[in-house]
């Protein structure tokens, strides 16, 4: 058999529907139960539609199915389900210039460099990933520093957070931007100290001065971008997203891989404001499409930036920049607008609130549109990263599912303890109180601000320690949870904050076939093996989407 026959034939394999029954058999399963509790199984049955027909355990007797798989003794859990992700930009932060990696100003400035030389026929160089905080700057690079990288070239750079730009100034000159560019509401132009000169960065809103200049990506852009998305979630065990900020134009790129069968990931699509809410699903969030692959939940709302840019938007002024209370994106008034014409039309809202100030205004407004409008809506907040203690109850109330990001915790705890001062820290990162005030939780990564690695995820939930093992014993240890919450804030809570119970996120008979084959048991294995642990095989409605081998 030639090598090309085999890897047509795998190919083939991988993209084949289920056509009969499917005994998955000889695995350590794990779901989660109705109840909460973790149930385990030795063997699933597939149907013809990519559902699971039967679990089964040691003792019950088998079915006759059409095909038999050997699961060789593997743990298969529920396909994990990132709550909070950014599906193209992980496609396009995986054709474009990744400086996460990077530790210094100088690191960086290296790789853009070479970057910049082994793409000479690209007209711009774009990226992001860049962290003046991890570089140990103390201050937000230049324009001209980025001209030492590059200089025949535009070149823009988001942040790791997606919250700021870096440019060069070539790229500042192909947008128009000088002296006389005003900041506008909810952005900030860095400025050269003692002038009012542009130093390269732009925060929050002031990003769109530099984004109406750079060619958006073509259609075939957008497709190769989407396909390689796919590829790097499926690589990590994720069968469901909920993609935060959806475009018109990403919608169609999914659309587009619906219509081919290219379409491997589930999608709970939250759009990029009302206006794309709006042009993308009319008056009412679209129907689950491509066999539940895809749906128009929601509308995602920024109120607030982040800590990093020092966007995030706070009661009382940064510890380390006295004055600064962050930038409001989304005021008050408009917050509540944005709400209404949203609930009116049955859409979720998914509002992005970081700091103190910002979710105190989310929470509020729930509580103001929760008479009006009853029943069971799942408001979300994005992150609620740093919250008042006095606000923390309230997420108790109206339904409300707190949609966090663990890895968060571990990569901005030195960052938040500079930007606020440890006293104001009680309400961070508070997994563990919101869930025990009666709110919700949902987990997901951020990707690709952080990692989609959901097992970093599951570490970080259950230790509060970073991959180092730091700090010992965990920071503000009281807010971890347990390690069946942690599951379940990556599967089938996950799934219930985007309306998908009862469609996937558990193993349990009626629910899509979504599962994945990893080589430990997340339920046993230490911290240090939680986060090494190895996806062997992910599958979706009954489809095989991804080996290792």
């Amino acid at each position: 058999m030639t090598r090309k026959f085999l890897a047509a034939m795998i190919a083939l394999t991988l993209a084949a529907p289920a056509q009969a029954d499917v005994l998955i058999d000889n695995v350590e399963g794990i779901t989660i139960g109705e109840d909460g509790t973790i149930q385990r199984f030795t063997a699933l049955v597939i149907d013809d539609d990519g559902k699971v027909a039967q679990i089964l355990s040691a003792k019950d007797k088998k079915p006759q199915t059409d095909y038999r798989e050997d699961g060789e003794g593997a743990v298969m859990i529920p396909g994990l389900v990132d709550a909070h992700a950014h599906v193209m930009g992980i496609g396009i932060g995986a054709l474009t210039l990744d400086l996460s990696d990077t530790t210094s100003l100088e690191e960086a400035l290296d790789k853009i460099r070479r970057f910049a030389a082994e793409n000479e026929a690209r007209p711009w160089i774009l990226g992001r990933g860049w962290n003046q905080e991890k570089w140990g700057l103390g201050r937000f690079p230049t324009a001209a520093e980025l001209d030492r990288a590059v200089s025949d070239r535009p070149v823009y750079l988001q942040r790791v957070d997606g919250h700021a730009g870096w440019a060069n100034s070539l790229a500042m000159q192909a947008a128009g931007i000088d002296a006389s560019t005003k900041s506008p509401a909810g952005g900030r132009v860095e400025r050269l100290p003692g002038s009012q000169a542009p130093a390269g960065v732009f925060v929050d809103a002031a990003e769109a001065l530099m984004m109406r200049a750079i060619p958006a990506p073509r259609p075939n852009e957008r497709d190769l971008a989407f396909a390689e998305a796919q590829k790097v979630l499926h690589s990590f065990g994720i069968t469901a997203v909920a993609d935060m900020g959806t475009s018109i134009e990403d919608w169609q790129a999914f659309r587009r891989a619906g219509d081919t069968g290219a379409l491997t990931l589930r999608i709970m699509a939250y759009a990029a404001g009302p206006d794309q809410m709006e042009l993308i699903a009319g008056a009412r969030p679209s129907p689950w499409l491509y066999d539940d692959k895809l749906r128009l939940n929601g509308v995602k709302i920024y109120l607030d930036g982040a800590l990093g840019s020092r966007g995030a938007w706070l009661k009382r002024p940064y510890a380390d920049d006295p004055g600064n209370t962050g930038l409001p994106l989304t005021g008050p008034a408009k917050l509540r607008n944005i709400l209404v014409r949203a609930a009116q039309g049955n859409f979720q809202p998914a509002i992005h609130a970081i700091g103190t100030a910002a979710n105190e205004d989310a929470l509020n407004a729930i509580a103001e549109l929760a008479e009006s409008f009853p029943g069971d809506r799942r408001w979300r907040i994005e992150h609620a990263q740093i919250v008042d203690p006095v606000d923390l109850p309230k997420f108790g109330q109206h339904g409300i599912i707190a949609s966090m990001q663990p890895v968060h915790q571990t990569s901005d705890r030195l960052m938040a303890e500079a930007r606020l001062g440890a006293d104001r820290l009680d309400g961070a990162y508070a997994w563990n109180t919101i869930l025990g005030l009666g709110g919700r939780l949902a987990f997901g990564s951020d990707a690709p601000v952080e990692s989609p690695d959901p097992f970093a995820g599951l570490a970080a939930a259950v230790t509060r320690m970073d991959a180092a093992g730091e700090p010992f014993g965990g920071w503000r240890a009281h807010d971890r949870v347990n390690r069946e919450q942690a599951l379940a804030g990556f599967t089938s809570e996950a799934a219930y904050a985007g309306f998908a119970e009862g469609r996937f996120g558990r193993l349990l008979p009626g629910e899509r076939a979504d599962f994945v084959l990893i080589d430990r048991d997340p339920m046993l294995a230490s911290p240090g093996e939680l986060r090494a642990t190895k996806v062997l095989e992910t599958w979706v409605g009954g489809r095989k989407v991804y080996d290792a081998d």
